[in-house]
C-alpha cells in the first residue's frame, strides 16, 4: 500500500470516478436536453459537488481495501 503504483493506481480511479460522477450528476439534476435551455445557473452545484465527494472518498477506500489489486500485483 505504501509504493508509488498504489498511489498511481489510486489517484488514477480518483480522478476518473470524480469526473464520471460530474457528469452523471450534473446530468441528472437538471436533465441534459435542459442544459441549453435553461443554463447551468439551475443546476444544483451543491448537490454535484457533495455526490462527487462522496463518490471519490469511496473510490479512495475501495482503492485502499484491495490494495495489491491497486498495486497491479
Amino acid at each position: 500500500m505504501w509504493t508509488a503504483p498504489f498511489w498511481r493506481g489510486t489517484g488514477e480511479r480518483a480522478v476518473k470516478t470524480a469526473a464520471q460522477v460530474f457528469v452523471a450528476a450534473t446530468t441528472v439534476s437538471t436533465g441534459a436536453e435542459l442544459i441549453p435551455a435553461v443554463g447551468v445557473e439551475v443546476i444544483n452545484w451543491i448537490s454535484v459537488a457533495s455526490v462527487t465527494g462522496v463518490a471519490t472518498i469511496l473510490s479512495l477506500a475501495t482503492s485502499i481495501g484491495n490494495a495489491s489489486f491497486t498495486a497491479g500485483r
